[in-house]
């Protein structure tokens, strides 16, 4: 299973863990839990939370000092995923760029995988 992400995207996320981490009485190392769901008006919709432990199923993967819980059912539709983090006027988040996507909402917050993807929700 592979996940990259720039630069910037490690940093925000390092920097996240690290202050959601400091919060807990006893220390524990954080992670981000990936995952794909039902949803957007493209089909599926990314998913991502903090955790400090997986899920019995998930894959765990390290990058750049960033521990991802990876549904195992996602998997295959997250592998090769790039995350990125925007800071703009207009838009200010972590976007994702998926090799496995075959269409994507203009927000980029959904996407379709072929001939598997749901039926999405409109926007409006």
């Amino acid at each position: 299973m592979t996940i990259n992400m720039t630069e910037k995207a490690a940093f925000r996320l390092r920097t996240f863990l690290r202050a959601t981490a400091a919060q807990e009485t006893t220390p524990v190392r954080k992670g981000v839990r990936l995952a794909v769901a039902d949803g957007g008006c493209s089909g599926y919709e990314y998913k991502m939370d903090i955790t400090s432990k997986p899920k019995d199923d998930d894959l765990v993967v390290e990058q750049d000092s960033v521990l991802f819980y990876v549904d195992r059912n996602s998997a295959s539709l997250l592998e090769g995923l790039v995350i990125d983090f925007v800071d703009g006027l207009i838009e200010s988040g972590f976007k994702f760029s998926n090799p496995n996507a075959t269409d994507s909402c203009g927000c980029g917050k959904s996407f379709k995988a072929g001939d598997c993807t749901p039926a999405g929700v409109s926007c409006s």
